[in-house]
Formats: structure tokens, sequence, C-alpha cells
């Protein structure tokens, strides 16, 4: 997972896994940082359920960044989400991976979707890069 699209919406989400289908790409949505604590994990589970059913063949990994919060993770895993940022303490990510949190390390590149209103021709020039 090297490469992520960070969203902000459901517009964008809905954007992006548009054109993985038509690329036929499997993609990576990622919340912004420190979301679950601003929008909470609710929120991003229901964009990413909500997107995801309008493409249901997009192979599709979601990753909700959580700050230092264990509670948000605690939460995001109620939720159903699986994949995290978590910036806190060690032993904190130790007992949350015990619990079934996957902790995913800053992305080498990300495409962040608050740059564009229209953003499907930059989220085809960016997957076609992956």
């Amino acid at each position: 997972m090297s490469r992520e699209i960070i969203i902000h919406s459901l517009a964008g989400a809905r954007a992006a896994l548009g054109v993985a289908a038509s690329m036929k790409a499997p993609i990576v949505l990622a919340s912004a940082p420190g979301a679950a604590l601003q929008t909470g994990p609710l929120w991003f589970k229901s964009v990413i359920d909500q997107a995801s059913a309008a493409q249901p063949g997009v192979a599709l990994t979601a990753i909700l960044d959580c700050g230092a919060a264990p509670g948000a993770v605690m939460a995001g895993l109620r939720a159903g989400l699986t994949h995290f940022r978590f910036s806190g303490r060690a032993e904190l990510r130790e007992r949350l991976a015990g619990m079934g949190a996957k902790f995913v390390a800053p992305s080498g590149e990300a495409l962040d979707l608050r740059e564009f209103r229209e953003p499907e021709t930059a989220i085809r020039a960016f997957l076609a890069r992956c």
C-alpha cells in the first residue's frame, strides 16, 4: 500500500472508486489526518460503504487516521473498519492489534482530493502510475 487517495467526502470516495472501477484497479482510500477525531469512525465507514456499494467489484482498502486516540481505533473496530493510522504509544498499539487493528504507515505518495473540484482526471493519472 504505497499510494493512496485521501478523501474528505462521499463525492470524493465515489469519484475515486468510479475511476478505479473503469481502470479495473485496486484502490486505497484514506481519511485526512486525525479524521477519526473530527468526523468520527462511523462517518468514515458510512462514506466507504456507500461509495463501495456503487462499485462492488473494486478491491478497496480503507484507512482511518486516528491520531493518538486509542478510543478512536476501538470505535473504528466496532464500526467494522480494520486499517488504521495510530500515533499513540507502542503498548497501546500492541493491545489494539490484538483486538484486530491493522496499522498502516503513512503512504509514500498520496493524492489529496481536497485540492480538486473535479478530481477524476487527477485520480486517473495517479492510479495509472501505480
